[in-house]
């Protein structure tokens, strides 16, 4: 660690600006400099002086292919944002770990106490717990440090505010007690572990390998203990077109249990054949047995969602093939079917206890009236609310923008870039 009055000259004289600028894809360095400044004062007030100090970030990221494949094993191709959550991080010389995060309260953990609490599920501190018992049990002494964090990825936005923590906490133990010596791909793991088995919320790996292994990754999670991931180069101003995230105005955060469906009843099929996962399962024999499957599972929700993995897990592939050749054209093709997809057999653009509710859905229906046969657009991330993705050609963005916040409201499509870098340490 630096000391803080070091940290603090840096960022003033600039000395810090050339790793803003790669870190957020911008020459307009002065936010990031205040957010940092801000994030060190909020230390303070939280937590008194501090003698050393050390800076992270973890980004939000966005789906780009693979809408629900990664939980079977699927394949995805998902990349990092220039959004993220950042932390200012000292050592507490005690037994215990101090998060306090802005706008929430401070969430506080005894190292000799790191076994699962239910009481704890569906809150952050259970997140800490499960990041730090993981990483113990991988044989690395944890001590006690305080953090405060800073967030600009939306809480409920689809743009995994949950897994950018969750890196966040995995960087910053990697740093201080691991030496760094923890791979992006199994910081994204411990964070999975966390999320399922002390969060108790079922999900895929996907989140936390687009936050931690950062800028745009293809991944193949056929063995879930060793995905196969490759970065891929996406610039997508070479194709004139830009990335935005549309704020539907739904929050999808307490929606569990219509995530949790769409595990279990793809799981219902894969089980049809005796396997755990729709990736043991052959896409022929499946369509071949249709008619034995719906008779056994009793579910046609299940069937169509089944449907849709087999269909996107190729398509994500497919996608990833499309922007290494340069063919952005056939890359919008296979991203407006990957999102019809969702909407048509996945289901996943509005709770089915909430009919009535279909903001997503609403938010879709403007991309298309707006954007006709250019660019592309898809409900983006977990889906049942949040946020839409479109990429939209550079000289309709602000036409796109106007004409989406006249309906939903100011500010609610960010423009986003692509973060070359996941997890990482400032100073």
């Amino acid at each position: 660690m630096l000391k803080k009055e070091e940290v603090i000259s840096k960022l003033s004289k600039g000395e810090l600006d050339d790793s803003l600028k790669y870190l957020y894809v911008s020459s307009d360095v002065d936010l990031y400099r205040d957010r940092y400044m801000s994030v060190i004062n909020g230390y303070e007030e939280i937590f008194g002086k501090a003698d050393e100090i050390a800076l992270f970030s973890a980004p939000g990221r966005t789906e780009i292919g693979g809408n629900h494949t990664d939980h079977q094993h699927g394949c995805v191709i998902a990349g990092s944002v220039n959004l993220d959550v950042i932390a200012a991080v000292s050592l507490n010389n005690e037994n215990v770990v101090r998060i306090k995060s802005k706008g929430y309260p401070m969430d506080e953990i005894n190292l000799d106490d790191l076994e699962i609490n239910e009481k704890e599920y569906d809150k952050a501190i259970s997140l800490i717990r499960g990041v730090i018992k993981r990483i113990t049990e991988l044989g690395y002494e944890v001590k006690g440090f305080n953090a405060y964090t800073e967030s600009n990825v939306m809480k409920g936005s689809g743009l995994s505010s949950s897994a950018a923590f969750e890196v966040l906490v995995g960087t910053i133990i990697n740093h201080l007690f691991a030496n760094a010596e923890i791979s992006p791909v199994e910081i994204a793991k411990i964070g999975q572990f966390a999320e399922n088995v002390y969060y108790n919320k079922p999900s895929g790996l996907l989140d936390q390998m687009a936050s931690s292994v950062g800028a745009v990754v293809a991944v193949d999670f056929k063995d879930n203990d060793a995905p196969v991931v490759k970065k891929v180069d996406f610039d997508l101003s070479s194709f004139n077109h830009s990335l935005c995230i549309i704020d539907s105005g739904a929050d999808h955060a307490d929606l569990t249990n219509e995530y949790a469906a769409v595990t279990e009843e793809m799981r219902l099929v894969s089980e049809f054949f005796g396997k755990k996962y729709l990736r043991e399962v052959s896409r022929d024999e499946f369509f071949n047995k249709l008619k034995d499957i719906r008779k056994a599972v009793n579910n046609d929700r299940a069937i169509l969602r089944a449907i849709h993995y087999f269909n996107d897990s190729d398509r994500a592939v497919a996608e990833t093939e499309a922007i290494e050749k340069g063919d952005f054209k056939e890359f919008c093709k296979l991203n407006r079917e990957s999102g019809r997809s969702s909407f048509m057999y996945l289901q996943n653009v509005y709770a089915s206890s909430m009919p009535k509710a279909q903001a997503v859905s609403l938010t879709i229906a403007l991309c298309e009236e707006i954007l006709g046969d250019k660019g592309s657009f898809r409900v983006h991330g977990g889906g049942f609310a949040g946020t839409v993705q479109a990429f939209v050609p550079n000289d309709m963005v602000d036409e796109f923008k106007s004409r989406i916040e006249a309906v939903l409201g100011e500010g609610m499509c960010h423009i986003l870039s692509i973060r070359p870098v996941g997890g990482y340490r400032l100073v």
